[in-house]
C-alpha cells in the first residue's frame, strides 16, 4: 500500500492537466460570473428532492453514468445530456436505461437557473452537478466539478448500445471502459458507486435461475456465488420477481464507502458485471488495494472527473437548452 499511494497521486495529477489541455473550456467555477448561484441552485433541488426520496441519490450518480457512455458511429458523444431527451428514437428508450430516473430532478433545478440565469447554465452541467451532490449527500467526499459542457444537438436510440451491461464478462466491461478513454482504474472505481443505492431482481434474475457459463452451457445459478449468498438473494428475488428492488452494496446501501469493493472480493456482489472485478488479475488486485486505502475517495473524485469528460462539448459546439428533455429547435 505504501508504493500505491504515490502512484495514484501521480496518476491523479497527470489527469488533472491533461483535462486542462484537451478540455481546457472546462473549468472550476465556470459559471461564477454569469451565474454565480448555479452550483448552491442544483445543490437545492438535489437536496429537496433527496428530502422527499433519498433513494433519488444514487439514481442521479448513474443517471450521470448513463449521459456519458454514449458513442456514434463515429465518436464519443456523451456527457452532453443527450439522455433526457424525449422522442421515440431518442436514446433514453435504449433498454440499457431501463429504470433511469433523477431526470426531474435536473428539470427542476433547470427551472429554477432558468428563473436566474436565462441561458447561461447546461443541463449536462447540471447533470454532473447532481451527481456531484449526490455522493456529498451520502457521506462520500466533496469535491469541485469542471463546468461549461454544452448540451448535444442529437439524441439516438442506439448510441446507447455501448453502454456496459449488468451481463458483460470482465474482457468486454474492460474494451468497453478503455474505448471511452478510461482505464482499468477508472473502471473498478465507477463500479464502486454501487456503494450506494439499489437494483431491481430484473437485473439478477439470470445470474440466479438462468446463468451461463462462458461460451455456453450451463444454466440454473451462477456457481461463483456463495451458498448462503445464492440463499439470501433467491429469498428477495423469487423466479418471476422484477420488481423487488435488492441493495447493491449488501449491509451499507445508504453510506458511500468501501465495502461494495469488500463484497466483491468475498463474493458477496449482488450483479454479474460488480461480481465480474475479481475475475482479472488487473481488477482483482485494485480492489484489494483500495480496500481500507485512504487513497479510495480521492481517486474516485479522479475517476469521476475523468468519466465527466467523454465526448464534452464545449465552447461554441452544441447549445444551451431552455428545457432538458428537448432541443431548442423543438
Amino acid at each position: 500500500m505504501a508504493i500505491l499511494a504515490p502512484m495514484l497521486t501521480m496518476a491523479f495529477l497527470l489527469l488533472m492537466e491533461a483535462m486542462s489541455v484537451s478540455h481546457g473550456q472546462l473549468q472550476v467555477g465556470f459559471y461564477s460570473d454569469t451565474c454565480p448561484d448555479a452550483e448552491d441552485i442544483v445543490s437545492a433541488a438535489v437536496q429537496d428532492a433527496a428530502g422527499n426520496d433519498p433513494s433519488i441519490l444514487p439514481a442521479l450518480l448513474r443517471l450521470q453514468f448513463h449521459d456519458c457512455f454514449v458513442q456514434t458511429a463515429v465518436s464519443w458523444q456523451g456527457c452532453d445530456a443527450s439522455v433526457l431527451i424525449r422522442g421515440n428514437d431518442a436514446e433514453v428508450n435504449n433498454n440499457k436505461h431501463q429504470g433511469l430516473r433523477g431526470q426531474e430532478v435536473v428539470e427542476a433545478a433547470k427551472a429554477e437557473l432558468e428563473d436566474n440565469c436565462p441561458g447561461v447554465v447546461s443541463c449536462a452541467d447540471i447533470v454532473a452537478l447532481a451527481a456531484r451532490d449526490a455522493v456529498a449527500m451520502t457521506g462520500g467526499p466533496s469535491f469541485d466539478v469542471p463546468t461549461g459542457r454544452r448540451d448535444g444537438l442529437v439524441s439516438r436510440l442506439r448510441d446507447a448500445d455501448v453502454l456496459p451491461d449488468v451481463a458483460d464478462p470482465i474482457s468486454l466491461l474492460r474494451s468497453r471502459f478503455s474505448s471511452a478513454g478510461l482505464d482499468d482504474r477508472d473502471l473498478v472505481l465507477l463500479t464502486a458507486a454501487h456503494t450506494i443505492g439499489t437494483t431491481a431482481c430484473f437485473f439478477v434474475k439470470d445470474r440466479l435461475y438462468n446463468y451461463r457459463l462462458p461460451g455456453g452451457g450451463g444454466g440454473g445459478s451462477d456457481p461463483s456465488i456463495p451458498a448462503p449468498f445464492l440463499a439470501e438473494l433467491k429469498a428477495k428475488c423469487a423466479p418471476g420477481d422484477f420488481n423487488t428492488r435488492v441493495a447493491l452494496d449488501r449491509g451499507s446501501e445508504g453510506e458511500f464507502d468501501d465495502s461494495i469493493l469488500r463484497n466483491i472480493r468475498s463474493g458477496h456482489a449482488v450483479i454479474a458485471s460488480d461480481a465480474a472485478l475479481d475475475a482479472s488479475n488487473a481488477t482483482r488486485r485494485l480492489v484489494t488495494a483500495y480496500l481500507g486505502s485512504a487513497r479510495f475517495a480521492q481517486d474516485f473524485v479522479g475517476a469521476m472527473v475523468k468519466m465527466g469528460t467523454i465526448g464534452a462539448l464545449t465552447g461554441d459546439d452544441g447549445e444551451v437548452r431552455d428545457v432538458c428533455s428537448q432541443f431548442n429547435s423543438d
